[in-house]
């Protein structure tokens, strides 16, 4: 650049040549002026060639030493791959959430807007295309210019060491010690730099270095690369930027902060102009371009940064959670947690998911239209696809967010609490089928009958190891076990005592099997433990649902019956591939038959009964008369209330109650409609009806298969009333699906330690814990349900 140009050009620091007035200088200040030079002049020689100067004084044996550790630097200088933003599709490829640890895009040259790559080089290097890892010129005139002044107002890196400079911060990543080692300007970090520059320089094109070098520099507001700072600032593609665009991203580089065009547009749109400047100055504007440009408002189309879970669409953000736990935990993605953390922070990954957007809409519109956020209770659904375990739908009323001012919530109710869950809740009688599949499978007939007294003692029962014995057999409070309804009294066979939710009938078929048996057919299903993460304890009030589980398990367990009898694990994500097209192997459907056909047909059978006159679930009927099976649920003191109900080809499971230690719900309103008390039939049972009923619409209809299975002979009530009184075909009256309250209200249900010789269970099974006591417990959070 000719002194003429330079005056010319508009001043800006560090970029332009200004004139500034002579001043007379003593002996002294010229001294001092030439150690400076001194300085820079063996810095200069350093960088240029790597040369060993004389170890002449501190400075000298300082050089030397430097270029000892030049020589010691290593040659593979390896870029890592760079960080990018991940997206998160659901089913039919629509975005659920841009997720990243920072925002950016990775482009081909080609991608990008010939103007930000001219536009870049002329501010930071304008010579960059005519030397090699190190500009002798530009070291020359900021050493001129540095000893001019005084001070250091001039670097002489070049775009090259610059990129380096850069990659070496990414490879520190959330690391502040090694970034501000990375950046800290030392001798011996420049010598690096330049090392790893001129191997640059050996191996790749400029054209390469400059698209590297757009692809890794920060252009501020979470921005980097060149496409994410497009789309921040301006909203739209690097290929698409203008003149005063591009000018305006380039000018960010040297200062982030100083030249943000939102906070400082004044400061901004200088330092765009400065750049259009040296753009004409290179002969890649015309005057009048420059001009025409100039004239141009800075034009912000600014978009906040919009990352990760909390910005997911129509209530996905749970569920994106979810699949970014999947990624962090199965093995698949990487045999340590480290290499599973790294694939998801480092990005670019296209994830497509198994959620089907309009049965999610479906859910999400039933819990929060039947459910307001401002509720002391809530209620969450999801959606299972019944032979695959592909998640379909996965709501709750309380939004995903951290201001629990606005009754926001981090926390997944659907999901137990490994995936981001909490403790889950009690499910009181929806656990019930899992006690008469493990019946079944130990060859119990579908209509076996008990005596079902309105009130028992607990029984003794066998455990996997041991067994249980109720120590409070004469205390009528603590030591037994009621039904709802006076009018509940035996015998019953399977058939109804399941319609009418029978407490009694399930613990004496849990007697009978063995509470290993019951155990082992729920970790069959899905249930591998409470929602905690803690086993589930072999105890009487197992098979009556007082061990917190999450809708997630339960809506799998209901899948597997509609599967006849084929358990398939939760399922998230179908695919994921890079950026650049490569396919990442995920996890295939799991899926094994834990339940013979027959089995599977029988609960099926059964459970349709729930749904048909007479049974608790008689009023849940979707809009348009398909087949339904299903089972209410409602926990002591109704502080958790389910249904759990399926199609042949949908299965879903709804929980309503208090998020934390529980919400009495007992004179209560929710959603606007007022409870005397709240069932699972009458609160969660709508819930259902209303996301079923949506979720179905278009689906094939797919009825089950079933098995005969004879009705009991008819009996008359105990109270009196002739059998099937008030419209119900099964003796007591009206179904309810609740158990009263454990009996005494008490915290420890009565009991003692297993005996010292292990009762074998009806069918072999082998142990999976062997805890050193067994005694029957029971949580604040209330009794088995009905």
């Amino acid at each position: 650049m000719s002194r003429r140009s330079r005056r010319n050009a508009s001043p800006e620091p560090f970029d332009t040549w200004v004139p500034r007035p002579r001043r007379r200088e003593t002996p002294l200040g010229l001294l001092g002026h030439g150690v400076k030079f001194l300085g820079y002049s063996t810095l200069a020689g350093v960088l240029l060639a790597g040369i060993a100067l004389p170890a002449a004084g501190a400075l000298g044996l300082g050089v030397k030493n430097s270029v000892d550790g030049f020589d010691n630097i290593p040659d593979d200088f390896r870029t890592p791959p760079l960080t990018q933003a991940s997206w998160i599709y659901d089913s039919t490829g629509g975005l659920i959430a841009k997720v990243f640890e920072r925002d950016r895009t990775v482009l081909a040259a080609d991608q990008m807007s010939p103007l930000i790559r001219q536009a870049q080089v002329d501010i930071e290097d304008a010579r960059f295309y005519e030397h090699g890892a190190v500009d002798l010129k530009g070291v020359l005139r900021a050493i001129s210019k540095n000893a001019e002044s005084g001070a250091t107002v001039q670097g002489a890196s070049t775009l090259t060491q610059q990129y380096v400079k850069n990659v070496n911060v990414e490879k520190a990543g959330d690391d502040q010690a090694a970034v501000l080692a990375a950046q800290r300007k030392t001798l011996g970090r420049k010598i690096q730099e330049l090392k790893y520059a001129i191997k640059l320089e050996e191996e790749l094109t400029k054209e390469q270095i400059l698209t590297n070098y757009l692809n890794i520099t920060f252009y501020g507001r979470q921005a980097y690369g060149i496409q994410a700072a497009s789309q921040r600032y301006f909203s739209k593609d690097a290929k698409d930027l203008t003149v005063p665009e591009a000018a305006t991203l380039a000018g960010l580089v040297q200062n982030p902060s100083q030249y943000d065009p939102k906070l400082h547009p004044v400061a901004a749109q200088k330092r765009r102009d400065t750049v259009i400047d040296k753009m004409v100055e290179n002969k890649h504007l015309t005057p009048e371009q420059a001009r025409e440009a100039k004239a141009a408002p800075l034009g912000l189309r600014y978009k906040e940064p919009q990352n990760g879970c909390i910005t997911a669409q129509s209530g996905m953000g749970f569920f994106c959670e979810y699949v970014r736990r999947v990624v962090k935990q199965d093995p698949v993605f990487g045999k340590t947690a480290a290499e599973r953390k790294k694939l998801w922070d480092q990005g670019g990954l296209a994830v497509h998911t198994t959620l089907d957007p309009v049965k999610q809409a479906a859910a999400q519109n039933a819990v929060t239209k039947r459910v307001n956020v401002t509720d002391p209770v809530s209620a969450a659904m999801t959606m299972v696809e019944p032979g695959s375990g592909r998640i379909l739908a996965m709501a709750q009323t309380r939004p995903y967010g951290l201001d629990p001012n606005k009754n926001q919530t981090v926390v997944n109710y659907n999901v137990d609490a490994a995936m981001g869950g909490g403790n889950g809740f009690q499910p009181g009688s929806n656990f019930k089928p899992i006690v008469a599949a493990a019946a079944l499978e130990a060859g119990l007939p579908a209509t076996q009958s008990y005596p079902s007294p309105n009130r028992m003692e607990w029984p003794t029962m066998s455990t996997c190891d041991g067994t249980w014995k109720n120590l409070a057999k004469n205390d009528k409070k603590n030591g037994t076990i009621p039904n709802e309804s006076a009018g509940e009294v035996g015998p019953y066979q399977l058939k109804e005592a399941m319609a009418l939710s029978v407490n009694t009938y399930f613990v004496q078929m849990e007697q009978e099997i063995g509470l290993c048996a019951v155990k082992q057919m729920a970790n069959k299903l899905g249930v591998a433990g409470k929602a905690s993460g803690k086993p589930l304890e072999e105890l009487p009030a197992l098979g009556l649902g007082t061990q917190e589980v999450s809708p997630l398990a339960m809506a799998n367990v209901y899948a597997t019956f509609a599967a006849r009898g084929t358990y398939c694990a939760p399922l998230a994500i179908s695919r994921i591939s890079t950026v650049d097209g490569k396919e990442i192997p995920v996890s295939p459907p799991k899926c094994d038959r834990v339940l013979s056909e027959n089995t599977a047909d029988v609960i099926n059978t059964v459970l349709l009964g729930v749904t048909e006159k007479g049974g608790t679930g008689r009023d849940l009927g979707l809009d348009d008369d398909r087949q339904i099976a299903g089972k209410t649920g409602t926990s002591d003191e109704k502080k958790s209330a389910w249904f759990s109900g399926y199609t042949g080809n949908l299965a879903a499971s709804v929980w309503l109650g208090g998020p934390a230690k529980g919400v009495p719900m007992k004179n209560i309103r929710i959603g606007g409609r007022y409870y005397e008390e709240v069932f699972g039939a009458t609160g969660p049972g709508p819930i259902w009806q209303m996301g079923m009923s949506d979720a179905v619409k278009g689906m094939p209809e797919k009825e089950f298969a079933t098995v005969h299975i004879p009705d009991p002979p008819p009996k008359r009530d105990p109270s009196g009333s002739p059998t099937g009184s008030g419209g119900s075909p099964w003796p007591g009256g009206s179904a309810t699906d609740t158990a009263p309250t454990w009996p005494g209200g008490r915290n420890t249900a009565p009991g003692r330690p297993r005996t010292s010789q292990p009762a074998k269970p009806v069918q072999p099974v082998q142990p999976q814990t062997k805890p050193d006591e067994q005694a029957q417990t029971q949580s604040d959070d209330g009794s088995a349900d009905g």
